[in-house]
């Protein structure tokens, strides 16, 4: 075999590597993320399954426990019925009522467990028409 034609296998060759290993980037990438939930879909969520669960929280529902925090948290658009939540944990300084969260856990007997360290808050946009205060 000449040399120009064992460049071009090669060039061929290592294009294909490339392919593959991007294209099992992508793969994982996708296959590996998870959307978070509202509480509305979590309803009928399997007991001991972990899910990212988003949602606002309910006003005059936070209480603050020796170890935690409990408070109740409804849909995004503030709908549907509101998911009591239980949170162990770092609490973020802008976490109050009314506000968005992200929190990672699980379903236990209609209770939202929330996973130590996993509770964050979104702040408002300063581009928004009504900001929450």
């Amino acid at each position: 075999m000449d040399v120009q034609r064992k460049r071009q296998v090669r060039l061929f060759v290592a294009l294909g590597a490339a392919l593959l290993l991007a294209t099992g980037l992508i793969y994982t990438s996708f296959n590996a993320s998870s959307e978070a939930r509202q509480p509305s879909e979590l309803v009928d969520a399997v007991p001991g399954k972990t899910y990212e669960m988003t949602g606002k929280v309910v006003k005059d529902s936070v209480v603050k426990t020796g170890n935690g925090i409990r408070f109740k948290v409804k849909d995004r658009d503030g709908t549907g019925e509101a998911l009591p939540v239980t949170y162990r944990g770092v609490v973020p300084d802008p976490f109050r009522e009314g506000r968005e969260i992200v929190l990672t856990g699980t379903v236990e007997n209609g209770v939202f467990v929330g996973e130590p360290d996993t509770l964050v808050t979104k702040c408002p946009s300063k581009f928004s028409e009504k900001q929450d205060q």
